[in-house]
């Protein structure tokens, strides 16, 4: 058996870092809602972490998902950053990491055997769900990746082992510390944040050779990237990240635009569809504040898409052939 088998992962998920007030604040209520738009929708994947309004995410996901029979779910969240009280609160609120929430409480990096193990298991007091199925190391290039390959990675699969949980990997943005990390470890999978996507590829060049050939398997996030991809007519001014747009991105987007209105398909339909095109991703995550958002990305899901898109998009350079 593969790693990647260890663990059936519905193709399409929920990215909660929504409901920890991302951006902007829900109420419990308007958060509660948009967790039922997900399930209403057919949506039985799950992801949250710690980081997501400083556990705000898991505590309104595992509020919600204890009203559900929990066979009939899968759940993953992160490890890495422990929340810990915060000496300089002052009635603040954590913008400056774009969540909308009292900073009374602050990320404290631990790659740590002790560390892992503390945050999965506060993750387990927040969600108040003892199952979780999958955990993700969260960002570890931004604190100390030697020290991840050296300890957070073994500590994860020295949980599975235990039994803790049923699958591991982790999750990142960057290219090189994706594929770093899948060459160092036993991994299941590993989520790729916008590095896959119908947009731009980075990591077909190193992630997904590296996956094939140690069994891991892939769970695609933020495949609208930034929200660019959200809209049939994309908007110039759109957010990238965490700045402007490049110019050579916008002008990919606007190829891609065309192609998908000569073919008659939602350009956000061939967002969410095209990673799960390559045989290496299991699951596409998406996020979304507000139910419609998601009932229209589960029918994005089901679009019927002809061939011929993806292969002038291939002729014309956009994805890979």
């Amino acid at each position: 058996m593969s790693p990647s088998d260890a663990l059936t992962i519905p193709a399409l998920g929920y990215g909660a870092a929504n409901v920890g007030n991302l951006f902007r604040e829900l109420s419990d209520d308007e958060a509660l809602a948009v967790l039922n738009g997900a399930w209403d929708s057919g949506i039985r994947y799950f992801d949250t972490a710690p980081h997501y309004g400083l556990g705000l995410s898991e505590r309104r996901l595992g509020a919600f998902l204890q009203t559900k029979p929990r066979d009939e779910y899968v759940l993953s969240t992160k490890v890495g950053r422990l929340l810990r009280p915060n000496p300089d609160h002052d009635g603040g609120l954590d913008t400056a990491n774009d969540f909308h929430v009292p900073d009374d409480l602050q990320r404290v990096w631990d790659f740590s055997a002790d560390g892992i193990r503390a945050s999965l298991d506060e993750s387990r007091e927040r969600l108040g769900i003892e199952r979780i199925d999958l955990v993700y190391l969260h960002d570890p290039e931004r604190h100390d990746l030697d020290l991840a390959v050296a300890e957070a990675l073994p500590a994860l699969e020295q949980i599975r082992a235990d039994g803790e949980v049923a699958a591991i990997g982790i999750g990142s943005m960057v290219s090189d510390a994706l594929a770093t990390a899948v060459r160092a470890a036993d991994l299941d999978l590993v989520m790729v944040a916008g590095r896959y996507t119908l947009l731009e590829q980075p990591a077909a060049a190193e992630v997904l050779p590296a996956c094939r050939e140690r069994g891991t398997g892939i769970v695609a996030a933020s495949v609208f990237n930034s929200g660019l991809l959200a809209s049939s007519e994309p908007r110039r001014d759109g957010r990238y990240e965490y700045g402007e747009l490049p110019d050579e991105l916008w002008d990919r987007v606007v190829r891609i635009a065309r192609i998908c209105t000569a073919h008659d398909v939602p350009l956000p339909a061939a967002a969410v569809q095209f990673p799960l095109r390559s045989d290496l991703v299991r699951s596409v995550v998406v996020g979304g504040s507000r139910p419609a958002q998601l009932r229209q990305n589960a029918q994005f899901a089901a679009v019927d898409i002809p061939e011929a898109l993806w292969e002038e998009l291939a002729d014309e350079g956009l994805i890979p052939g």
